[in-house]
């Protein structure tokens, strides 16, 4: 039985706090073996509720710690083989990739799940209902930096008063795909606004102040229904879509619909088994606990060809450094299931002049 997000969050409380990161307190005592993961706050709350089962399941052999550092705060550990297992909210990036070489880390590239990124604001904020990419961009750009303060600078018809925002920190996934979504480029937003890789710190924030606006992952949203509310997202096509599981599945609930991964150190899985029985353990259990955390799971044969990759030593991401925006759960499929063609039938490496070209062709 997969026990609840909640709970495994009681026991990291219980657990405590060791050097700034969570650590998993299951079968912390006489542990043989430890599995080191870290990265995106989005990503968390899968892989924690995963490994809380993990270490139940293997009675205390194995301890899992999974720390929160941000997906570039995280990759970077990873690319420097400090850990065996990146969580990320976004693809690898070239900068990273070129680390991860440099270290000689190879790594699979394992989707896990599809996750709405959330625009809310405080309950008592009863006017807000929708808002336009375009109003989301004129208050989040950088050229609104100390100019725009107001809503009503962003739409005349809402009130006149100064608004706070919230948003991911710069090591965030969410942060980078937000951006690049909302303002057309990754990481090029104004500043002055209140930024961590600790969603909760966001939702304390908009909790708190009437006239705040934040976003982050849809699952932390779902835990906080009670204290923040969401904001339908209208792009362009002159309606609102507020984010469930329906409108990333029918993919209308865009731009801000993203797949987020897990990256695995190949070096390492293969010096250290128990890595290989925790991502047999989490690609079994990946639809379940993704759906048990509220977000949005991959069709069955996604994980079952994840573990065929994996095994196999399906090296690299399809994504190539590049941050797609608008990218839907079949469209995802496509790609991956077009890498592994490649890989089947062609023989081409991850940095073939070919696989780039149709990949580019493919944005």
């Amino acid at each position: 039985m997969l026990i609840s997000y909640k709970k495994a969050l009681a026991g990291l409380v219980l657990g405590g706090l060791v050097s700034g990161t969570l650590i998993s307190s299951a079968g912390a005592a006489g542990a043989e073996a430890i599995i080191k993961i870290d990265g995106s706050s989005t990503m968390h709350p899968i892989t924690e509720a995963v490994a809380k089962n993990f270490e139940m399941a293997q009675k205390g052999a194995v301890k899992v710690t999974v720390g929160i550092s941000g997906t570039g705060g995280g990759l970077t550990k990873f690319c420097r083989g400090e850990i065996d297992i990146a969580n990320a909210s976004r693809p690898i990036q070239r900068k990273e990739m070129k680390a991860c070489d440099k270290a000689g880390v190879e790594f699979v590239e394992l989707p896990v799940a599809f996750d709405p990124i959330t625009v809310v604001v405080n309950r008592e904020n009863k006017w807000l209902k929708t808002i336009t990419v375009a109003e989301l961009k004129k208050m989040w750009e950088s050229a609104a930096q100390g100019k725009i303060t107001k809503w009503s600078q962003v739409n005349p018809a809402w009130p006149d008063e100064s608004f706070k925002l919230y948003g991911a920190g710069a090591d965030s996934g969410t942060y980078d795909y937000f951006t690049r979504a909302i303002i057309g480029k990754a990481r090029s937003s104004r500043s002055d606004f209140t930024a961590s890789e600790d969603d909760t710190v966001l939702v304390q924030g908009v909790a708190n102040d009437m006239n705040a606006l934040g976003f982050f992952g849809f699952g932390y949203y779902i835990e906080n229904q009670d204290k923040v509310r969401a904001v339908a997202i209208d792009n362009g096509r002159g309606e609102g879509v507020i984010p469930s599981a329906e409108t990333v599945e029918n993919d209308t609930y865009q731009p801000l619909s993203r797949p987020i991964f897990i990256y695995v150190n190949m070096k390492a899985a293969a010096e250290k088994p128990e890595i290989k029985e925790f991502i047999a353990f989490y690609m079994k259990n990946a639809s379940a606990s993704v759906r048990e955390i509220q977000y949005i799971p991959l069709p069955p044969r996604a994980y079952t060809k994840n573990m065929e990759f994996f095994k196999t030593k399906r090296l690299g991401t399809v994504f190539d450094g590049f941050l797609p925006v608008g990218l839907t759960i079949d469209e995802l499929f496509r790609r991956e299931r077009f890498k592994g063609m490649l890989d089947d039938d062609m023989g081409l490496g991850i940095d073939d002049p070919f696989r780039r070209e149709v990949r580019l062709h493919q944005n």
